[in-house]
């Protein structure tokens, strides 16, 4: 990394101007020492490495057609924008990236005043763009505006949403479709499939038989006819669809190509009307391994950070898989429902063993949220699997079509908590804050494994109301399948330990912190009470008014916001209550909480298991 013969272009580059003097074949060598030094950047620090090795050319013609920051160009998600990072003035932070007190995996306005918009989530750069264009032309400011979003992305309702506005409003933009075929498991949809549409009509199909069967042996005649497949598309599908939104559809081109799309960025560069132009990308370029399996390379791990997990454990998301194959097999009724995150909810078993009863519907919670609400009405059991940060997005569907309705829908959010090195756009921080309103529903979590196997098997038996079921990006006990289930009653909760005075009410991901607390406080001849707080809605109230008679002090600790959850739900049954027992929370703060390693953030927001005994040992003095 440090070889200055390695990146001899690429250590002179600190800002996008300084790109602009290069020659074409410069500009080539760049490419290729950017694309190695990313590979072995992120192979030590993790990461999200093959969205970024496909970007590479684009992001160098980019930078050399527009100027920048008064150009503006804003990415969709940011898992592909390293590049961007490290020509704009970051190459040296890039060793930092996803670190704590490093630089942000996403574009982060905070970070650099080239990260126009600041992003983590999909589909949203169009809408975005198009309010940068408006204000751009209110203004008379009249810089171009440029959007790069994935074709999985486009799965997106919110990016056709964007669209419609962009095709009505006229105003000068440029879409790019980065088209690589992929989001992070392979694209599903209507939508990536019309992207290569043409290449089954009947009428492509009887010319490319007809010439493909008269050119037998013909070497550069079949090349030929491999590269009409794409002037097809542009002759007699273009149009379908992007020109009738109002955009004004441009490509496919080469996404590796530099020369071919700084001749795209220029011809487009100064047009007054909303463009898309479509560029083909191969995700993970350059790395072969990367190449073949993207998915596996979206995001990695790196070599020189991260502990392995203890052979002992399993991650809460294996438990989920494993339980949910255990609950199809006995019910014939469960489906299973995930939005473009088969692998990352630990689903992807469940798609083999019950293909048909499995369903991906791409980047779109709020769809997979309403669809789950017809299958239920249909006579089906959805159980829809969506990490927290992400259920934010489907929030009046679940209003809407789930709770306002009374159904069965049987959620399990994972991620929930602090996610660590992707940061404050995937910390499953606000679930409990915007579940808990809902009228007529369960809200739940587990303190293992166990209790995630026997929490999904009680959810089976619940027929009127939606259950979310949330649990965090962790490990727990391995367990037998084989060991019977012990389905808990609605609303209880566990005693784990029995003292006095002090009672620690602790919440899902909690509870084990919450024991190596009980221990350390052991030490200084303090005997807490240990209670399990499995259930947040409803919850335990008799427990609870019991607890309250022999413990002057409370102790909440959770996982999440400090809104809407444990501590709200104690405060709130006390408020109007002949006892009154000393409430002290513990909790996420009121703020967007940072990246970094998940010990590293507990440590800097004062959560771990010394902060916690220190401060019950100050107010119990």
């Amino acid at each position: 990394m440090q070889n200055t013969k390695k990146n001899k272009l690429l250590q002179d580059i600190n800002s996008p101007t300084d790109i602009k003097h290069l020659s074409i074949q410069e500009l080539q060598q760049l490419a290729d020492e950017l694309r190695q030094y990313i590979i072995d950047v992120v192979s030590e620090t993790g990461g999200h490495l093959a969205p970024s090795l496909g970007t590479v050319e684009l992001t160098i013609a980019l930078l050399y057609v527009y100027d920048l920051p008064a150009d503006k160009i804003i990415w969709d998600v940011g898992h592909q924008a390293y590049p961007f990072k490290v020509l704009t003035g970051r190459r040296e932070e890039l060793k930092t990236i996803r670190q704590y007190g490093g630089i942000s995996g996403f574009p982060k306005r905070s970070e650099s005043e080239f990260d126009v918009v600041g992003v983590g989530h999909a589909s949203t750069s169009i809408s975005a763009a198009l309010g940068v264009s408006v204000a751009e032309s209110l203004l008379e400011l009249n810089n171009r505006v440029v959007t790069i979003i994935g074709d999985g992305a486009l799965t997106g309702g919110l990016a056709w949403e964007g669209m419609n506005n962009a095709g009505t409003l006229k105003k000068p933009m440029l879409v790019i479709l980065n088209d690589n075929e992929m989001s992070i498991s392979k694209n599903v949809g209507s939508i990536p499939k019309y992207l290569n549409r043409i290449v089954t009509t009947p009428f492509y199909n009887k010319i490319k038989d007809d010439l493909w069967a008269k050119t037998e042996n013909r070497r550069l005649l079949r090349s030929f006819l491999r590269r009409f497949k794409e002037t097809l598309k542009i002759l007699f599908e273009r149009r379908v669809m992007f020109d009738e939104l109002g955009l004004r559809y441009i490509g496919p081109i080469n996404g590796h190509s530099i020369p071919d799309l700084i001749h795209a960025f220029k011809r487009v560069k100064d047009r007054k009307e909303p463009i898309l132009l479509h560029v083909i990308t191969k995700k993970g370029k350059g790395l072969k391994a990367a190449e073949d399996n993207p998915s596996k390379y979206h995001g990695i791990s790196g070599n020189g950070h991260g502990k392995k997990a203890e052979s002992s454990k399993v991650s809460y998301t294996h438990v989920f898989g494993k339980s949910l194959i255990e609950l199809a097999s006995e019910h014939k009724d469960i489906v299973a429902i995930t939005a473009a995150m088969t692998d990352g909810t630990g689903l992807t078993e469940f798609s083999k063993q019950f293909p048909k009863r499995f369903f991906d519907v791409g980047i779109a919670e709020a769809h997979a949220v309403t669809f789950a609400s017809g299958l239920s009405i249909g006579g089906l059991r959805p159980v829809v699997a969506i990490y927290s940060t992400f259920m934010q997005r489907a929030v009046d569907s679940v209003i809407h079509d789930i709770a306002l309705q009374n159904l069965p829908v049987i959620f399990c959010l994972d991620r929930a908590g602090l996610v660590g090195a992707d940061g404050a756009t995937h910390h499953g921080v606000f679930d409990l804050a915007f579940l808990t309103m809902l009228p007529n529903s369960i809200v739940c979590a587990p303190k293992d494994g166990k209790e995630l196997r026997n929490l999904m098997q009680f959810a089976y038996t619940v027929k009127d109301k939606a259950i979310f079921i949330r649990y965090p990006r962790a490990n727990t006990e391995q367990f037998d399948l084989n060991t019977a289930i012990d389905i808990p009653k609605l609303g209880s909760w566990e005693k784990l330990e029995t003292g006095n005075n002090i009672a620690i009410l602790a919440f899902g991901s909690m509870v084990d912190p919450a024991k190596e607390v009980c221990v350390e406080l052991k030490k200084k001849d303090v005997s807490p009470t240990l209670i399990n707080t499995r259930f947040l809605k409803p919850y335990d109230k008799n427990m609870l008014d019991m607890i309250a008679k022999d413990h002057e002090i409370l102790i909440t600790i959770e996982e999440s916001c400090p809104r809407g959850g444990l501590r709200d739900t104690v405060l709130e049954h006390f408020q109007n209550h002949a006892l009154s027992p000393k409430i002290h929370s513990f909790s996420l703060p009121d703020d967007f909480v940072t990246h970094g390693k998940r010990e590293e953030l507990m440590e800097d927001i004062h959560l771990t298991v010394d902060d916690i005994t220190k401060r019950i040992l100050a107010i119990k003095d």
